[in-house]
């Protein structure tokens, strides 16, 4: 008969292997919906003029495996007055279902969308992306939520990555646009907190972006990968390798990290016509990636 310290000891065992999985349950993307590597496709925002149908559509048609939705985005061109979000029905649920499946998209991520210190507010959110499958959200999450959204990260295995926009001169307590203050909203939380790393906004803020996947290393959940010309503030989108956010140094970097998060081309130049901007944005990954094998 084995004695009770073996026992306990076992027993703390497999305590600890099960703590250990349930805080790495997340939802992987399968290897079927990943370029080089990378789980890579738009996020939606990218075809704002156009309904989220559309925006599945153009993201089949220009290369993308995945997407990422935002909230209020027209559902479809028939029903113009629905809008997809987290106080969307069970049925457009469905139907925005339905659409991925038929073009064999998956969704991975919604936001960039509000978080606040409601737990009710918040709650739709993870109840929304737990309908959807998803593997995150996005905020802009400001520190007195914290507390309440690790809770509900823990509750809902769903990852909150925190996106980052430039500064805003009219607004000083605006801290966003710096890694470091990303950093110090995770510190110390779940790892299922972290960032949504916008490489053409920390351009934009005067920041190289591996610089920032640098600081940010372990809490990088997903990114907004542009490439942005000039290296200003008021550089715009362009193809990537052809802008200077150094998009090879940036694949590098999350390659070293063994990122595992979802790669959204958000495209905001040429609106009306960026399907073959987005195209030889995937092809530049697609490319590039082929050739460091």
């Amino acid at each position: 008969m084995p004695s009770i310290s073996h026992l306990i000891r076992t027993a703390c065992i497999s305590l600890a292997v099960s703590t250990a999985a349930t805080l790495s349950a997340e939802v992987s993307i399968p290897e079927t919906h990943k370029i080089g590597g990378f789980a890579l496709g738009t996020q939606a925002y990218t075809f704002h003029r156009f309904t989220a149908f559309e925006a599945i559509e153009k993201t089949a048609q220009a290369g993308g495996r995945c997407i990422e939705f935002y909230p209020g985005q027209k559902l479809s061109s028939e029903e113009p007055n629905v809008q997809l979000h987290h106080n969307a029905t069970d049925e457009v649920i469905d139907k925005i279902k339905a659409k991925l499946k038929k073009h064999d998209i998956l969704a991975v991520n919604y936001g960039v969308v509000g978080l606040p210190n409601d737990e009710k507010e918040c709650r739709k959110v993870f109840e929304f992306a737990k309908k959807l499958g998803l593997r995150a959200v996005t905020s802009e999450a400001k520190a007195d939520a914290m507390d309440l959204i690790e809770k509900l990260v823990k509750e809902y295995d769903i990852m909150m990555a925190i996106h980052n926009h430039p500064p805003r001169p009219r607004d000083p307590n605006y801290k966003h646009w710096d890694p470091n203050y990303i950093l110090s909203l995770v510190k110390g939380r779940d790892r299922r907190l972290g960032s949504c790393a916008d490489t053409g906004h920390f351009v934009r803020a005067g920041i190289k972006p591996v610089d920032a996947l640098k600081i940010l290393e372990g809490r990088v959940i997903s990114t907004h990968l542009k490439d942005v010309a000039p290296f200003a503030p008021t550089g715009h989108d362009a193809p990537f390798g052809t802008g200077t956010s150094d998009i090879p140094g940036i694949l590098e970097e999350l390659k070293r990290q063994n990122f595992q998060g979802n790669v959204s081309i958000e495209y905001e130049y040429n609106l009306e016509h960026s399907v073959p901007d987005v195209a030889q944005c995937v092809g530049f990954v697609r490319g590039y990636t082929a050739a460091r094998r």
